[in-house]
């Protein structure tokens, strides 16, 4: 059914706009974070050129007498950028393409089913959260919420209807339970990040492992209710995702800069205390993750390496030595190494066979 462009309200409740407090009466403001940050200029350029394609209905629901675009705001946004001078002043938006009057004449009514949220959660999801239209993270858990929490949906429902077999709509629940949870208990402002874009998934994927529901005294199953993490747990989760995220305010980096290998290095250095106590002195990651290892660890990957690295020189050696005397040097000095090592470990095998009660024998 053709509808006024006048007539329709852009959603406050859009996924896209996660993190951003405005209402119905802010239209303005979002036809601007829309402008800013979802390339609506993209869709300009092709309404422009090629008119509004009929085939792709606006869905809208009626709610508080007004007409509310709940799947297709990026569309209306750039048909009313494209017809109305003061609100591309208003949003500072440039380079709009002009249009005839009778071009603005057909985008006076664009095609709009009228529904509710809860009957077309299903397309919204199916194609926004796992299809060709994907949102970021983060519009994905919050839509993922409002389905959950608003229609009672179970998550196990969502999940086969957008034909998710990962978990990911599980994990993404999850994830935002405990970043509105932080958010509400004054442990965290994702405003105060150190980076521009805010890479939720490193919340939401670190919360799968082990060290982190165990740092934060969770579990798998409690973690997908309001306020999962325990209040005596508050101050750890506002260190995580300090580490996660870092701050502004604060001048601290986030010492977690990619998932790989960083998050799961993260997760290793949370098993131990002296894991978390080097990353509460502000040591780098490298090191906390040392810590968390021991010495026994550490010494056994170190000789392994070393083992490794000497059997592949040896390999090398009739080719690749011809009489260097600097090399043959380096070679005396690692068996010189190797020796004091061998020496040093016998030594301390003799001490721990003195310290051992009578009776017992040392393990060989």
């Amino acid at each position: 059914m053709p509808k006024e462009v006048g007539d329709l309200y852009l959603d406050p409740k859009n996924p896209r706009l996660a993190g951003q407090s405005l209402t119905l009466n802010d239209q303005t403001e979002i036809a601007k974070v829309l402008w800013r940050e979802m390339s609506v200029n993209e869709l300009i350029d092709s309404i422009a050129s090629a008119g509004y394609w009929q085939h792709e209905e606006i869905f809208a629901a009626e709610e508080g007498g007004k007409l509310v675009v709940i799947e297709g705001n990026r569309r209306v946004v750039a048909v009313k950028l494209l017809t109305d001078e003061s609100l591309r002043r208003a949003v500072g938006a440039t380079a709009i393409p002009s249009l005839t009057k009778a071009a603005r004449e057909k985008l006076k009514e664009l095609p709009v089913v009228v529904c509710s949220r809860e009957q077309i959660w299903e397309y919204v999801g199916f194609k926004h959260v796992n299809g060709p239209q994907e949102w970021d993270s983060i519009a994905k858990a919050q839509y993922i919420a409002r389905v959950h929490n608003d229609y009672s949906v179970p998550l196990e429902t969502i999940a086969k209807t957008i034909g998710d077999r990962n978990e990911t709509v599980r994990r993404m629940y999850r994830g935002l339970m405990v970043l509105e949870q932080a958010e509400r208990e004054g442990v965290f402002n994702r405003d105060d990040r150190w980076a521009k874009r805010f890479a939720y998934s490193h919340l939401w994927t670190g919360l799968g492992y082990a060290g982190v529901q165990d740092f934060l005294g969770i579990n798998t199953e409690a973690a997908f209710r309001e306020n999962p993490v325990p209040k005596k747990h508050l101050p750890d989760l506002s260190d995580l995702l300090l580490w996660m995220y870092g701050s502004k305010e604060r001048n601290v980096r986030p010492i977690v800069q990619s998932q790989n290998p960083d998050l799961r290095n993260l997760d290793e250095a949370l098993r131990t205390r002296d894991g978390v106590a080097a990353l509460r002195a502000g040591l780098p990651l490298q090191i906390a993750l040392k810590a968390s290892q021991g010495d026994e660890r550490l010494l056994r990957e170190a000789l392994v390496k070393a083992e490794v690295a000497l059997k592949e020189a040896t390999g090398l050696i009739p080719n690749g030595f011809q009489r260097q005397s600097d090399l043959k040097d380096l070679a005396t000095a690692i068996a010189t190494i190797a020796e004091s090592i061998c020496a040093q470990m016998e030594t301390a095998k003799r001490r721990a066979v003195k310290r051992m009660p009578a009776g017992r024998s040392a393990r060989r």
